[in-house]
C-alpha cells in the first residue's frame, strides 16, 4: 500500500500553504503536517516527523519574508523544489454579517499587509495579527464569533461555512507568493533543474560584493533574486541570498568554485527545476484596462 507523503506546513486545511502544497504535489496523497510557526515546519523537518516541507519565502505585494531565509541558512536543510500561487483574498464572517458589523479583522501579517489599502478604507476596523489566514476563519466558525472577520481564501470560506463580504480586497491582483518544496539535507541526492539558490558571505572590503557577483555575469548566470540577510551578533555584516538560472550547468559550478576567491563561504541551498507563475488571462486584461 502506497504511503501519504508527510509534509509540513505553516497553518492549517485550507490554508495558502495548503493550496500551494497540493499544486506541487498534484497527484500523490498528501498528509500536511500543521504547524504554528516557519521555525516549528522546519524543526518538524529535520526532527524526521515529516518527508518534506513546503514554505513561503516571498510575495509580489509584500517582497522577501527575511526570518525564513535565515532558517534556510540555519538548519540543514535542501531546496528540490519550488511553486508560485495566485493569492486572492477574502473578508468572510458568519452569514448574515456585514461590513458595518465588523469590528475587527484578523489574519496572518502577510494577509494583512497584502490588503493594507482595503484596511485604510476601513478605518473603524481594528486589525488583529494571528498565525495563519485559515485559522483566522475556523475560529470565527468554531467560536460563533459575531463582529469579527477574516482575511483568507474562498477554500477557506466554503470549509468553515462563512460568508464572503468582500471578494479580491488585495492591493493589486497581481498576488502571487513563492513556495519552497524542502527535504533534509541527508537526503539530497545528485543535481536536478536548471535553478540553484545559494548562500554567500563576502570580507568587509570595498567592492568584494561587486566582484563575487561578477562572477556569475562573466559564467552567463541569470540572477533572478538577490537578498542581503542581517547577520546576528554582527553589525553590519550580512549574509546573501541569490537565486540564479542558467543553459549550462557546468557554468554553474564554474561560478561556484569561482566565487571561492572572493567570499568567505559559500552554501548551496538547493539545485532544482525554475517554478512557473500561473498565467492569469482576467489579470491581465484588467491591467491593460486600467
Amino acid at each position: 500500500m502506497k504511503t501519504d507523503l508527510r509534509i509540513a506546513i505553516q497553518g492549517g486545511k485550507a490554508s495558502f500553504h495548503d493550496m500551494a502544497t497540493r499544486r506541487y504535489f498534484s497527484g500523490s496523497s498528501v498528509e500536511l503536517a500543521e504547524c504554528h510557526s516557519f521555525r516549528q515546519l522546519c524543526e518538524s523537518l529535520v526532527q524526521k516527523k515529516v518527508d518534506m516541507g513546503v514554505m513561503a519565502v516571498e510575495n509580489t505585494l509584500v517582497g522577501s519574508i527575511l526570518p525564513n531565509y535565515s532558517l534556510l541558512e540555519e538548519y540543514p536543510l535542501y531546496i528540490t523544489g519550488e511553486t508560485y500561487l495566485r493569492i486572492e483574498q477574502n473578508l468572510m464572517a458568519l452569514p448574515g454579517q456585514t461590513i458595518d458589523d465588523i469590528k475587527f479583522i484578523k489574519s496572518h501579517p502577510m494577509a494583512l499587509l497584502q490588503c493594507s489599502d482595503f484596511l485604510e478604507a476601513h478605518p473603524h476596523i481594528r486589525s488583529v495579527e494571528t498565525f495563519d489566514t485559515a485559522e483566522s476563519a475556523r475560529e470565527i466558525r468554531q467560536k460563533d464569533q459575531k463582529g469579527v472577520a477574516a482575511i483568507a481564501s474562498k477554500m477557506a470560506a466554503n470549509r468553515y461555512q462563512l460568508s464572503i463580504i468582500k471578494e479580491d480586497i488585495e492591493n493589486l491582483k497581481q498576488n502571487y507568493t513563492r513556495f519552497l518544496v524542502l527535504i533534509r539535507k541527508e537526503e539530497k541526492n545528485g543535481h536536478a533543474g536548471r535553478k540553484a539558490s545559494i548562500n554567500f558571505r563576502v570580507s568587509h572590503r570595498v567592492g568584494s560584493l561587486v566582484d563575487a557577483l561578477n562572477v556569475f555575469r562573466h559564467n552567463n548566470i541569470n540572477m533572478t533574486l538577490l537578498q542581503s540577510i542581517p547577520i546576528p551578533g554582527s553589525p553590519n555584516e550580512y549574509a546573501f541570498h541569490v537565486d540564479m538560472e542558467w543553459e549550462q550547468e557546468s557554468d554553474f559550478f564554474h561560478a561556484i568554485e569561482q566565487t571561492q576567491t572572493f567570499c568567505k563561504e559559500v552554501t548551496i541551498l538547493g539545485i532544482y527545476e525554475a517554478g512557473a507563475i500561473p498565467y492569469d488571462h482576467s489579470v491581465s486584461q484588467q491591467a491593460a484596462a486600467s
